[in-house]
């Protein structure tokens, strides 16, 4: 360490800075503060003490405690020197309440609180008086993270009490993200009688809601100075149960995105987004069904466009799906992509794909670059580019997917860390199989961040794709979802020596169809759970 310590007081402060930006925050604080004059006026910089992160991330979402031995050292030493530069505390839900008793934060605005099962922030919000005694005034901006409890007691009206309760603890609120982010996101709904929940400050809302007739109760004037509105809503349907005023102008709003992760009504959309007078921007994420006709660009001029003079920015991504019933003439996509030549500040990407076995048709379309997680329902009529923020893809078709296609998915989703397979038609190039060896004129594929990979509905020649290793290289973090049957067809009964190594690989194995693993079977997986 003091060997260490000397070639960083070799360097000069701009390159030091460089290198302290790349680590942690509390990395820096923990393993540099108070160690010389120099570093501690470096680590006492506002680019670190301004916003606090004290517990960590990992690459599967998960959201852990920092060490005790690294936390007492922040309750006695630390924070108690720095509390009047954080402006922002990200904290996680064991150690939350011991880091905000133990200083006074004078200038805190801005507090996520992370990893709070359902009980234990019914409670906080409710009854404690922690959050009222120490910020009722001071914060602006709020984030609630709830974790999935393993003893869930609480009613469905929970998230509801607690969202509400919010607005009577921070008083002055401008900014809250309610479970926003979370995997499997918390969605309130807001029943008749609705609860009493109003507030003059909220700017800006991220939330997840059950029913879009929740949505448009948020937007009823209980939060009148409402400018930036994100909501994810499972159902986008017609209630006999809901009716709620969908008709009063929305002039304050400047920003909104809709994201229903089932298929939706587009017909209640278009009211509600007629009254966002001065919208600015506008990001949809739907998926729409039971029309006569694929949602194409003019579509999107005439429905939604044309209503908003101010709107400047407009990205989507909208998949919509028709029957086939004795249709005479087919939308290529060329002719979906025409209609979107008048569109100037999007590059717009359209795939139009027809199933005869299933009789129907499926349009996609989505403004690029990609800027969401997930992509599902890719066909080999899939138009390329690279997808950076996905880390979540599903392949279909009625077509076989050829050696290439994988390849050109491996270079489209670099950071693909699941990958589900829906297809039951052969692949027609088998040279491979004639002999295991003779495979060399195929680029072998490598899916480096890969974690789960489901086959469950695949053909044995897509278990082969993945398994046979001049095929593909899988890494060491995979688990993998199988008939049981068709592995063992693809490895021989258990005995093929190219698919031995990528089955060496992976980490756990999921069998469908079978309920007592036979011994040779755990022989081929030595290093694999077997569930």
């Amino acid at each position: 360490m003091k060997h260490s310590l000397i070639q960083l007081n070799d360097l000069p402060d701009e390159i030091l800075m460089i290198i302290l930006k790349k680590l942690d925050n509390d990395e820096v604080f923990y393993s540099l503060i108070g160690v010389n004059k120099r570093l501690n006026t470096l680590v006492h910089d506002t680019i670190f003490t301004s916003h606090l992160t004290l517990m960590k991330y990992f690459s599967d979402d998960s959201i852990n405690p920092l060490s005790d031995t690294i936390l007492d050292r922040f309750y006695s030493q630390i924070l108690p020197a720095i509390r009047h530069q954080i402006q922002w505390l990200d904290v996680e839900s064991s150690s939350m309440e011991r880091i905000l008793l133990s200083t006074n934060y004078a200038n805190l605005y801005r507090l996520g609180l992370y990893n709070l099962e359902i009980e234990r922030a019914k409670h906080l919000f409710t009854n404690s008086t922690i959050l009222t005694d120490l910020f009722k005034n001071k914060i602006l901006s709020l984030i609630i993270h709830i974790s999935k409890s393993k003893k869930q007691t609480s009613t469905k009206d929970a998230n509801t009490i607690i969202f509400t309760d919010i607005f009577t603890i921070f008083t002055n609120l401008q900014e809250l993200k309610f479970d926003s982010n979370s995997i499997n996101p918390r969605r309130l709904s807001f029943d008749i009688p609705p609860p009493i929940c109003i507030s003059s400050t909220l700017l800006e809302l991220h939330i997840n809601v059950t029913h879009f007739y929740d949505c448009i109760y948020l937007l009823d004037g209980r939060f009148n100075q409402l400018r930036v509105l994100h909501v994810n809503t499972f159902w986008i349907r017609r209630s006999s149960r809901r009716t709620i005023n969908n008709t009063e102008n929305l002039p304050n709003l400047k920003c909104f995105s809709l994201q229903s992760d089932t298929d939706v009504d587009d017909e209640l959309i278009f009211p509600l987004l007629h009254r966002m007078l001065n919208l600015e921007k506008l990001h949809l994420c739907l998926k729409i069904s039971g029309r006569n006709s694929f949602i194409h660009g003019n579509n999107l001029k005439i429905d939604i466009m044309n209503h908003m003079s101010q709107l400047n920015q407009f990205t989507f991504n909208i998949r919509s799906t028709i029957r086939l019933h004795n249709q005479i003439s087919f939308l290529s996509n060329e002719d979906i992509q025409h209609t979107f030549n008048d569109f100037q500040n999007n590059q717009i990407i359209s795939c139009v794909d027809y199933f005869s076995e299933m009789e129907r048709g499926q349009c996609h379309i989505y403004t690029y670059p990609y800027q969401l997680k997930e992509y599902h329902q890719i066909t080999n009529n899939f138009p390329g580019g690279i997808f950076k923020y996905v880390r979540e893809i599903s392949l279909f078709d009625e077509r076989p997917f050829q050696h290439e296609f994988f390849f050109q998915i491996s270079q489209s989703f670099p950071f693909m860390k699941k990958l589900t397979l829906i297809n039951q038609k052969p692949q027609n190039d088998k040279r491979y199989r004639k002999v295991d060896d003779d495979n060399q004129h195929l680029s072998i594929i490598e899916y480096p961040n890969l974690s789960h990979l489901n086959l469950d509905e695949a053909h044995d020649d897509y278990i082969e794709q993945f398994l046979i290793d001049t095929k593909t290289c899988l890494p060491n973090t995979v688990y993998l979802s199988v008939d049981y049957q068709v592995l063992k067809r693809v490895t021989q009964h258990f005995t093929r020596n190219t698919t031995r190594i990528n089955c060496t690989k992976l980490c756990s194995l999921g069998l469908v169809g079978i309920c007592q693993i036979p011994k040779y079977v755990k022989e081929y997986f030595p290093y694999t759970r077997i569930l």
